[in-house]
């Protein structure tokens, strides 16, 4: 294991002006020795993270930090500024700066160090140490905490002095200046360490104001420990005793429940959803970002202590939604409505997948008209290969069957927990029912899930929460939901529904064109994310009635999904000196990937250089959904890419559509990071020859 940081990664002379400017000149030096692997890439996961929350600390710290997959190992550069750099500081620009850069998988004992560092930057004792360091190897050296001038060793020396003060003191009291104190009327805020009795007992408390803290940040290395710091310390200095709880990268350990029960008050100084948060209901709280923790600590301690003197306290715990447990503090309603959505997608693809690749084998085996086959519960040959055929495709239905009340049950299961479960499905079922499909199910879900939240704000006797989750919340849930869904909205959706399968049923020429373009577009816009599976989605429900236009719909999705991996397979082939190394390496893999409809494949180049990727990506999915659509490709099944070419209506113009848009896509991206090359000197990793072995033209 590696020394956290060694001389070559220290720059006292940092002569950068901007933040951006000070990130790249350290990066270089980690990337120099080897524990950055793509220097663009980590230079944005920094951005990235410096666009959550500004990273400069009261003081003149700069403390730049991320986690990210191209750090090999943790590493620490630092570099002084002599005229400071802007980090967003409330008092002013930093003159020592810090980027930490920690692997996506980082060890606890790494990331330990780390914290341990971020505590010492609140010691005035180490930071005075490195503003006078002279050589970079003692700076170093000081980081690590093995000169004798590191924050433990101030630490140790001023826990002596304090030692000794109190002895002496303890034999004849005196003044900060060395006289003598008069006998009397002792100051009420010195603490009487060695006195039997108090001097004023009724003032002293007989046990100590008892705070407990959450501390964490969005990548919790460095802002979690530091605000843990300086809470420890504020609460020593006003004689409350603190406990704080660091949700780091590392992980975190509960603190003790008797601990929290004990707890006078409670701080949580975060900028991301408090884990376990219900631990804390009933207690005077105070709910603040994660820099206040380290700016102003002493404040929170005393809002906190009034809190409590006037007895408030936070409401008692209620459920939090599985979206919500790992959501921002400042997550916006639409963040957490795109969250809930995509919870029911999610559990619902496994079904699409099964169910679909079932009855995509089915029409393989026994061809088309296999649907028209009678149940095999009644009918089945052990020998005929369409009794097979019509086994197969009947569990297909089945599991096909479940689409929609999976999709609204686990919407409202993101957002109410498992008392949603019940009225979602109950939703769904209803959804199918009077043919309200895909629409229907995911209206029922939101309508489930509100309900159920709506009825867990209502106040309920203690007597009675025990059946809540089980009895009264299924039973009102259920027949409100089932109410609106029979009898409010039910109708009209159903209506939409049929509107939108006669509309899809009906495309044809231009239309259909510009249809398949917008579907292409947004399965390519985020590669897997959030718009991908509403285009995604949008086909798959198609395929639960299927007609002639919902085959074309779910033909022209699965082409423009595998375009953006293949194009950064063909790109880092062809031009392989415009990739650095490790995506020369993941062009590899996205062959495959994308051959397989994985469009997330191509991620990894996005987050390297999304504003010549993605909108590569976009042209050449848009070119292949309009030309599948035109060329009137159908297919059945709703995934297996290649795989399942044999079930798709006109395969090789359904290819050519897919090698058309692939090779639009490959084009744009080596032109535009061609661009890029010439107007910057040189490539992102022009040192490193092609590890293709293709020689590769100018």
């Amino acid at each position: 294991m590696s020394e956290l940081i060694t001389a070559e990664l220290v720059d006292l002379d940092l002569s950068a002006e901007t933040k951006d400017a000070a990130a790249r000149s350290l990066a270089e030096r980690m990337a120099a020795s080897g524990r950055v692997t793509d220097l663009e890439g980590f230079l944005a996961d920094v951005a990235a993270r410096e666009a959550q929350m500004p990273t400069g600390l009261d003081g003149g710290i700069g403390i730049p930090h991320c986690r990210s997959t191209h750090v090999t190992e943790p590493t620490l550069a630092f570099g002084r500024s002599a005229s400071g750099i802007d980090f967003g500081a409330p008092d002013g620009p930093a003159d020592l700066i810090f980027l930490i850069a920690a692997p996506a998988g980082g060890d606890a004992d790494h990331l330990s160090i780390l914290s341990t560092l971020a505590r010492h930057l609140m010691d005035g004792e180490f930071t005075g140490a490195l503003r006078s360091a002279t050589e970079p190897g003692r700076a170093a050296s000081l980081i690590r905490g093995d000169a004798p001038e590191a924050a433990e060793a101030g630490a140790a020396d001023a826990t002596g002095a304090d030692e000794a003060g109190a002895a002496e003191a303890a034999e004849e009291p005196t003044t900060a200046a060395g006289e003598a104190t008069p006998p009397a009327a002792p100051e009420p805020s010195t603490p009487a360490a060695a006195e039997p009795t108090p001097p004023e007992p009724a003032a002293q408390p007989a046990v100590p104001f008892r705070i407990v803290a959450i501390t964490s940040c969005p990548t919790g290395i460095a802002h979690t420990y530091m605000a843990a710091e300086s809470l420890e310390k504020a609460g020593t200095a006003a004689g409350v005793e603190v406990f704080v709880e660091t949700q780091g990268s590392a992980g975190f350990k509960r603190l003790d429940p008797q601990l929290v029960a004990d707890a006078d008050g409670v701080i949580f100084a975060h900028d991301v959803e408090v884990r376990d948060k219900e631990r804390f209901a009933g207690k005077p709280i105070v709910d603040v970002g994660v820099k206040a923790g380290i700016n102003r600590p002493a404040e929170l301690i005393a809002e906190v202590r009034q809190k409590a003197a006037r007895g408030e306290v936070s409401a008692p715990a209620r459920p939090t939604a599985p979206m919500d447990k790992g959501a921002g503090a400042t997550d916006s309603y639409a963040t957490r409505l795109r969250k809930w959505l995509m919870t029911g997608v999610s559990y619902m693809v496994p079904f699409v997948a099964a169910g679909g690749l079932l009855i995509a084998l089915a029409f393989a085996i026994g061809g088309y008209t296999i649907n028209k086959a009678p149940s095999v519960a009644d009918h089945f040959v052990w020998t005929e290969a369409t009794s097979w055929a019509a086994l197969l495709f009947q569990i297909g239905g089945v599991a096909f069957g479940f689409l929609v009340p999976v999709l609204a049950g686990f919407i409202a299961y993101g957002m109410a927990d498992r008392p949603g479960l019940v009225p979602g499905f109950v939703g769904g079922a209803i959804a199918l029912t009077i043919n309200a499909g895909f629409l229907g199910g995911l209206i029922a879900g939101l309508i489930a899930g509100a309900v159920v939240m709506a009825i867990q704000r209502v106040t309920i006797p203690p007597v009675l929460r025990g059946i809540m989750p089980v009895v009264v919340i299924p039973l009102i849930s259920s027949v409100i939901v089932g109410f609106l869904m029979f009898l409010v909205v039910g109708k009209p959706v159903a209506a939409l529904q049929k509107g939108l399968t006669d509309w899809l049923s009906g495309l044809s020429g231009a239309n259909a064109i510009i249809l398949g373009a917008i579907l292409g577009l947004m399965m390519c816009f985020d590669l897997g994310g959030p718009l991908n599976k509403v285009a995604y989605a949008f086909a798959v429900g198609g395929l639960a009635n299927p007609n002639e236009g919902s085959l074309k719909v779910m033909a022209a999705v699965m082409a423009a999904g595998m375009v953006p991996p293949l194009a950064m397979a063909l790109a880092t082939t062809v031009r392989g000196r415009l990739f650095t190394k490790a995506e020369r390496e993941n062009g590899k893999a996205a062959w495959v990937l994308g051959a397989s409809f994985i469009t997330e494949g191509a991620i990894p180049f996005a987050a390297a250089d999304p504003l010549r990727v993605i909108p590569s990506a976009m042209a050449g999915g848009a070119v292949t959904g309009a030309l599948s659509m035109a060329f009137g490709c159908t297919l059945r099944a709703p995934h297996g890419g290649i795989f399942v070419v044999p079930l798709i209506g006109q395969p090789l113009l359904y290819l050519l559509a897919i090698a058309i848009g692939t090779c639009v896509s490959t084009a744009l991206v080596i032109l535009l990071k061609g661009l890029r090359g010439a107007s910057a000197g040189s490539p992102a990793d022009t040192s490193a020859s092609d590890a293709s072995g293709v020689t590769v033209a100018a």
